[in-house]
């Protein structure tokens, strides 16, 4: 897994996967640019504890598609090069599935905005200067509510299937430059999900062959795979969640 003077771009870094993902990178080598939206202090602290150098904390707005584009232009007179981009930021809420009044348009809207439309801008910002690596992986972290309909609320299964649907299209026109795989993970105990306890992220994981909950370094992995060793895939979503999707 040797990454040596490539740069890596997360979004989403001061989360739990983000900043597992980020530390994967750099310890292959990789010089990171960690993005946060709000959690500033995070994620300069995650910056700073990351092996190697010539890491940075930057804000990054995926909402905001022509401060991206300037990002992309600093990025490259910074660092010269983005070979790969994890679009790791997105949202949700606990909405249960069966109160459909409480899943409201604003709600749904701000979900497939955060997890569909701030990606896309991500990828549409940075594929010209991660052609010019030649050798470029995007990486989406994706959801298997996507497939099985469950999650934190029914618009968010529907976001991730979005980005499903879409990494397969990114896939088919970035390439042979860009591979685009997407990571799939179950129910991870982050607090990315707020009101999520410790005891429902395990109750789901008993349920699956594995039972036990998916760890962050385990999608970490995942994507590390994707990016170093699975190098004649593209388009593929690579399921990280116990067994869930055959449970």
């Amino acid at each position: 897994m040797n990454l040596q003077d490539k740069v890596a771009i997360v979004t989403g870094a001061s989360g739990g996967i983000g900043s597992a993902v980020a530390r994967r990178l750099a310890e292959a080598g990789a010089r990171v640019i960690l993005g946060y939206n709000s959690k500033a202090a995070e994620a300069e602290k995650i910056a700073a504890a990351l092996p190697g150098a010539g890491h940075k904390a930057m804000h990054i707005q995926v909402l905001d598609s022509q401060a991206l584009k300037a990002l992309a232009a600093t990025i490259e007179r910074d660092f010269g090069r983005c070979d790969v981009l994890i679009n790791s930021a997105g949202f949700t809420k606990m909405v249960p599935h069966h109160d459909l009044e409480a899943l409201t348009d604003d709600l749904i809207d701000s979900i497939f905005a955060a997890n569909v439309r701030g990606p896309f801008a991500m990828v549409r910002a940075f594929a010209p200067l991660m052609k010019k690596s030649g050798d470029a992986v995007i990486v989406n972290i994706s959801s298997v509510a996507a497939i099985s309909g469950s999650g934190s609320n029914i618009a968010y299964g529907g976001s991730k299937a979005a980005m499903d649907t879409m990494s397969i299209s990114l896939a088919r026109v970035l390439g042979p430059e860009i591979r685009v795989m997407t990571v799939s993970p179950a129910a991870v105990d982050t607090p990315f999900v707020p009101g999520r306890t410790t005891a429902m992220v395990e109750k789901v994981a008993a349920s699956t062959p594995l039972k036990r909950v998916v760890t962050t370094d385990e999608v970490a992995q995942a994507v590390m795979s994707t990016i170093t060793h699975l190098t004649s895939s593209t388009g593929w979503v690579i399921p990280v969640d116990g067994g869930k999707l055959v449970g």
